[in-house]
């Protein structure tokens, strides 16, 4: 899990092709922008009350990109999406949480188990 503060914060933000982030501890992370909006985590496209994906994913568009990004305080991005989403706020911690899931080969979750959660 991303703990420390280095893990946690972007040295660096870049779009490109994708996004790329480049973290204070020297790992640099590649979201692709589909895959990105695809885990939104926003209360239209996650359930407020079970943590349940809504989402379609089939309603997004195969070529979405983001439009334009802006920090929220010093601890998040949000977006603008190509298919007009914009309510999303990414965490950094959820960021490097995606990316920590990716390299071990797992797929994210739309919401934490109750492990996770609890620690039982």
């Amino acid at each position: 899990m991303a703990t420390s503060i280095g893990r946690r914060k972007p040295k660096d933000v870049v779009f490109g092709d994708d996004l790329t982030i480049e973290w204070r501890d020297g790992e640099v992370s590649h979201y692709p922008f589909f895959g990105l909006r695809d885990v939104c985590p926003c209360a239209g496209c996650i359930d407020e009350l079970s943590g349940t994906k809504v989402l379609d994913s089939k309603s997004i568009p195969a070529d979405v990109r983001i439009r334009k990004a802006e920090y929220v305080g010093r601890y998040a991005l949000r977006f603008d999406w190509s298919d007009g989403h914009n309510t999303g706020i990414y965490t950094f911690v959820f960021l490097r949480e995606l990316a920590d899931l990716h390299a071990g080969g797992k797929q994210p979750q739309a919401k934490p188990t109750e492990t996770e959660t609890t620690g039982n």
